[in-house]
């Protein structure tokens, strides 16, 4: 079981380093197979907090429904195409994107 004070400060600490960037910006990122993609029904940040505190469970159930996955050749030709502007938050040796971020719920401290 994940520690909920240790998901809160992961997720504080990760909604500080959210970002928005260009898809161009991540390109070399993607050849070197590190950008995962977030489907728009997820909160980015959970998925991140999730992933730093190796919630194994979450994130298999959420690869297993397609909802986090390598970013496709598809998506990035699609993304160069259209500068597409991305939400990036870092989880090392990841880059999470996402391309319609879900905003999250306030939560309590």
């Amino acid at each position: 079981m994940i520690n909920e004070k240790i998901l809160a400060s992961l997720r504080q600490e990760l909604h500080e380093q959210t970002a928005q960037m260009r898809w161009s910006e991540l390109e070399r990122f993607f050849a070197g197979g590190q950008v995962i993609s977030v489907a728009a029904e997820l909160d980015l940040i959970d998925v991140g907090a999730r992933i730093a505190a190796d919630d194994k469970a979450s994130v298999e159930a959420w690869m297993n429904a397609r909802l986090v996955y390598r970013t496709t050749d598809t998506q990035a030709t699609d993304w160069i195409n259209s500068d597409a502007l991305l939400w990036v938050v870092v989880v090392k040796p990841w880059i999470l994107v996402q391309h319609n971020r879900k905003q999250p719920l306030a939560t309590a401290q």
